[in-house]
């Protein structure tokens, strides 16, 4: 079946299961987003440990799913991920690290004779739903803007800033997805707690944040999209190759692609219709609706950043140098063998599904965590 295909259609299909792991993470980090208001909604140690249990029973499917990306990324386009992590590598080192803090932060928090103190984990986790996502946001705004970096005759990656990927900060386009993600990551947070909490005053609290968080996400992503559409992009000649600077790129990449532009526009409402619903008709189920929006929106924002002939991982330094699904793709063999084993990816969708509707059949309640053995 897949030995049948051209080497481009694999990568195709290889660039779109990205995309959906991209945007299912993206999603997730509703629980980076909640750490973040771990103080600003819960005001007693009661409150606290209601609030990190119901975050706590979901983080892990957030580790998982970046592992699995960054484990996809290397097996379907190895080029990219020697490149980026390669020579970014301060970058992914803060990322790493604000994630292995939350795990820790999880695992202990609540154990006895903690020497620490509950406060030092309750500030790690503030810390990784700060670093996480603002960094993550930030270093995928270099798809869009471009890095550093020249590759050599023999594909070493030659980083031209000591500061190793850090430098990316200094670009407010890359600053504002950014920031766009992490607020976005606190109005998902805010819409899971009204979804998933039976507790008056947590609920009350979250609607009242819930209108300045969504302004200042609308902001912040609003003029990244607006600015995107409107800025240069980096197209590939798909005769030779060769990378250029096209007005409009990413404007034209939605026109050219309607059925990604209808993803996009189906994806921005359902964001939107997640966070009216619960400000102006008090409903409790927002969050189903701003989840799977939060998924098409940054699944057709990948989409648009590696398709139609377009640079995914551009270079600054040295537009040849820049990145493209094909010029740093594994080879026809490897994308075969690894697209057989994605066909078990929907059973591990299905599987994370049954246990997310058994996590979620009632409310958190005080009394329960009172009941419970082991709680975060």
């Amino acid at each position: 079946m897949f030995e049948n295909l051209s080497h481009l259609a694999l990568q195709q299909y290889w660039w779109v299961l990205i995309s959906l792991l991209a945007a299912l993470f993206v999603f997730l980090m509703f629980v980076q987003g909640g750490q973040t208001l771990l103080y600003s909604i819960g005001k007693t140690e009661g409150e606290k440990t209601i609030i990190l249990n119901t975050l706590g029973r979901k983080w892990e499917f957030t580790f998982t799913t970046l592992v699995t990306f960054g484990g996809a990324f290397f097996a379907s386009f190895p080029l990219f991920y020697a490149t980026s992590f390669g020579g970014a590598y301060w970058v992914w080192l803060l990322i790493l690290a604000a994630f292995i803090i939350q795990a820790v932060a999880y695992e202990f928090r609540k154990k006895p004779a903690n020497f620490l103190g509950a406060k030092t984990y309750e500030i790690f986790l503030v810390l990784n739903g700060l670093l996480g996502t603002i960094l993550i946001g930030t270093a995928v705004g270099t798809f869009f803007n471009g890095a550093q970096f020249e590759l050599n005759d023999m594909n070493q990656v030659l980083w031209q800033n000591p500061a190793r990927g850090m430098e990316a900060v200094l670009t407010f386009h890359n600053v504002a997805l950014g920031l766009a993600v992490f607020f976005l990551a606190r109005v998902l947070g805010l819409l899971y707690f009204i979804y998933t909490i039976d507790n008056d005053l947590i609920v009350a609290r979250s609607q009242k944040h819930l209108f300045f968080t969504t302004v200042l996400f609308l902001v912040f992503f609003l003029y990244f999209l607006v600015w995107l559409l409107l800025k240069d992009g980096f197209a590939v000649n798909p005769d030779s190759g060769e990378v250029f600077m096209e007005k409009y790129k990413y404007l034209n990449n939605l026109l050219q692609m309607p059925v990604v532009l209808i993803i996009m526009l189906i994806g921005v409402v359902g964001v939107l219709w997640g966070i009216i619903s619960t400000l102006f008709f008090q409903g409790s189920k927002g969050f189903l609706f701003a989840g799977p929006g939060t998924v098409l929106t940054v699944f057709a924002l990948f989409l648009i950043a590696g398709f139609n002939n377009t640079a995914f991982y551009p270079s600054e330094a040295d537009l040849q140098s820049s990145l493209t699904i094909q010029n740093a793709s594994s080879s026809h063999f490897t994308l075969v063998a690894m697209s057989y084993a994605s066909l078990m990816i929907p059973f591990v969708f299905a599987y994370i599904y049954y246990f997310w509707k058994v996590m979620n059949r009632k409310k958190i309640t005080d009394e329960e965590m009172n009941e419970e053995s082991h709680v975060y």
